[in-house]
């Protein structure tokens, strides 16, 4: 209140933004200028009235962009909540696009004319072609705020352009999710492209948790009592420090009753809140959005964002909009656990079948080696085998199955099978390759496979070599240059074309016979003759154990990790034993 000479009485308060009534005033003022003469001049309360009615958009900002006052109007034609605005900043709010005339306003003091065009901010409901203007608000000589006029009203043709905007919003952010996330079909590589995908751009931070390795997919709304795992974190710099405070990738996580998280989990629903002491957050975090993970109707994980001060909360709107980038996430990270588990049955079966080749005659010692291409997640139908015939003889087998998967390694074990069998019946070995190829062309589904026989026969001191389109062993001896030995080379396996053919070498001893698939010498855009002249090259230890031969042909050829590695690398070595 003034006392009579316009001065302000002691003890009473001046009017700010906690006084919706004085701030309502002062806008009134600037609007249309009342003298205290006035009837309503001195009744701050009628002046709030009739801005509470103004059928206009009208706000106010003090002199740091903080919202003190907005009227209903405002809050119609712009879709903004009072929760959201009062007491923020501009910057941190849906208005953050209107920065530039609403600064320019303070400093110029001028009005200023602003056109809406989408979203202001992350998650902006502020419908796009709305005419605002700012006008300074001067009191006592100096500008104070800036009052916010809302110029247009809402329209059905507006709102019908908000909803396209919405739509559009979505299907951008969806389609550049499908660029960046999944773009593997490893789980790990999965979660933490979605962590990445999700900050800064729509977070502050963000936890991706998957049910852990074993554990079944469960209905959603009943997995509240789950132990996850934790597959990615991710934050904008200014929250790295407090990620001490959180699980890290590779470990188990379960969370509290009561938390943003546990709901989520227990009722299989987007659950958006502030947090609260059960959640497991860093203490800048001011919203938390938790986005159940579910894929084919079955819950695999949880999706955590936080926001911090300074950015805006989320909104029911974002929670909607993230929540379909949450589902097309989920189907991406199922997709990879499937796989993943197929693929590790496929290794599991793969290495049983090769954990130890037959047993070959006391006269031939042996070593063998199996690496699946990148993680060991990977199989293909890398296989070899060792057969034990009469009078000391033994035959080797090198094959490639064509693919990879669980399929590829069965088409592998029938293979082996056929092979067992039909070497029973002591043929030469292109008589071997005729009985399997046409075993094979019989199968439709069987895929077609490359495979080389070397028959050992120390008692003649000599191998007998034929060959289905895989490439010529490597006969490595003391004091000489690895050499690659000529085979004729017939069709693969499974083609029905037969037509192989067979030579003989001498096997003398101290010679060791390597024979290998072609993950170890072929590169990608190389031709195979410089890969196998790279092998030709190498200068491979011709005496000690065999396993230590089999060390420097890998160290020397054999590709780096994944994503290097572009095959299986399967190796067998041989070599006659002297009495």
């Amino acid at each position: 209140m003034r006392n009579r000479h316009g001065n302000r009485a002691e003890g009473t308060p001046p009017p700010d933004a906690r006084s919706p009534a004085a701030a309502a005033a002062a806008l009134a003022a600037s609007l249309d200028p009342i003298t205290d003469s006035d009837q309503v001049g001195g009744d701050p309360d009628l002046l709030r009235d009739v801005l509470a009615a103004a059928p206009v958009g009208v706000a106010l900002l003090d002199e740091h962009l903080r919202w003190r006052y907005l009227n209903s109007a405002f809050t119609a034609v712009t879709g903004l909540r009072r929760a959201d605005l009062l007491g923020r900043t501009a910057e941190t709010t849906a208005f953050a696009g209107a920065l530039d005339p609403l600064r320019r306003a303070l400093t110029d003091g001028h009005d200023h004319e602003h056109l809406t065009g989408g979203p202001e901010g992350p998650g902006s409901p502020v419908p796009p072609g709305l005419r605002v203007r700012y006008r300074p608000l001067r009191h006592a000589g100096r500008t104070t705020g800036v009052i916010v006029v809302v110029l247009d009203t809402p329209d059905p043709a507006r709102e019908q352009l908000r909803e396209l905007e919405r739509t559009r919003a979505r299907l951008a952010l969806l389609d550049a999710a499908a660029e960046r996330v999944g773009t593997t079909l490893d789980t790990a590589t999965t979660c933490a492209e979605l962590a990445a995908f999700a900050v800064p751009g729509l977070a502050d931070l963000a936890t991706v948790d998957v049910l852990p390795p074993g554990a079944e997919p469960t209905r959603p709304g009943r997995a509240g009592t789950h132990r996850l795992h934790r597959a990615a974190v991710r934050a904008v710099p200014e929250l790295e420090p407090a990620l001490a405070e959180l699980a890290r990738p590779g470990e188990s996580v379960r969370h509290r009753e009561g938390s943003a998280a546990a709901r989520s989990l227990a009722t299989g629903v987007a659950v958006l809140s502030g947090p609260g002491p059960a959640d497991a957050c860093p203490a800048d975090a001011t919203s938390l959005l938790a986005l159940p993970l579910t894929a084919r109707g079955r819950l695999i994980g949880l999706l955590t964002l936080g926001r911090a001060a300074g950015s805006p909360a989320f909104s029911p709107e974002e929670a909607d909009l993230l929540g379909d980038l949450a589902a097309r996430a989920a189907t991406g990270i199922d997709n990879a656990h499937r796989y993943t588990r197929s693929q590790g049955i496929a290794l599991e079966l793969q290495r049983a079948l090769l954990s130890e080749p037959g047993h070959p005659h006391q006269n031939l010692a042996l070593a063998s080696r199996y690496l699946p291409s990148g993680s060991s997640s990977v199989v293909g139908g890398d296989w070899y085998e060792t057969v034990r015939l009469p009078f000391g003889r033994t035959l080797l087998a090198m094959g490639d199955v064509m693919g990879h998967g669980v399929e590829a390694a069965v088409d592998m074990s029938h293979y082996r099978s056929a092979l067992r069998y039909i070497a029973g019946m002591d043929l030469p070995p292109h008589r071997i390759l005729r009985q399997l190829d046409a075993v094979i062309s019989a199968d439709d589904s069987a895929r077609p496979a490359t495979c080389l026989l070397a028959l050992a026969d120390p008692g003649r001191a000599r191998w007998t070599l034929s060959s289905a389109g895989h490439l010529p062993p490597a006969l490595i001896a003391p004091d000489r240059p690895t050499e690659l030995l000529h085979v004729p080379t017939g069709p693969p396996l499974g083609t029905g074309l037969g037509g192989y053919e067979q030579t003989t070498h001498p096997l003398d001893p101290g010679q060791t016979l390597l024979l290998y698939t072609d993950g170890l010498v072929e590169r990608r855009h190389e031709d195979i003759d410089s890969s196998l002249e790279r092998l030709a090259a190498l200068r491979l230890p011709a005496t000690g154990d065999l396993d230590d031969l089999l060390d420097a042909v890998l160290h020397s050829l054999a590709p780096p990790p994944a994503p290097a590695a572009e095959d299986d690398i399967a190796l067998l070595a041989a070599r006659p034993r002297t009495r």
